[in-house]
């Protein structure tokens, strides 16, 4: 028996999909096999419950979040009420049910490789 192995490479300079909202934007790249890793990029002031809630019609962020920070912080409070921040080098883990927001005056960068796929997409 041989296996058979491939490598898909892509590059967020070239996004399969880019979808936009009030002060941020996912870029998507699509490697295959189901597989999306999405890069998000949230300016000062963006908040899940004020710029993506009107597009997702939940009354909090119902996705999953496996990711890592490249830059800035973000806060997250959870439905239950836990509350955490993740800054640069974090590597992170978000349940769904829960609302977030970036902290100060610096842009978040973070890559995230779940949930990602129907993020901000209208329900």
């Amino acid at each position: 028996m041989s296996a058979v192995s491939s490598l898909v490479a892509a590059s967020f300079a070239e996004p399969t999909e880019t979808r936009e909202f009030p002060k941020g934007r996912l870029e998507l790249l699509e490697l295959g096999g189901g597989a999306v890793v999405g890069r998000f990029v949230l300016e000062p002031g963006w908040r899940w419950s004020e710029c993506v809630r009107p597009t997702a019609g939940t009354e909090t962020c119902q996705q999953p979040h496996l990711g890592y920070v490249l830059s800035g912080r973000m806060h997250v409070v959870t439905d239950d009420g836990a509350a955490g921040e993740a800054g640069p080098g974090d590597a992170f883990r978000i349940d769904p049910g829960h609302d977030a927001w970036t902290v100060g005056d610096d842009t978040v960068v973070l890559l995230d490789f779940a949930g990602v796929a129907t993020y901000a997409v209208a329900t």
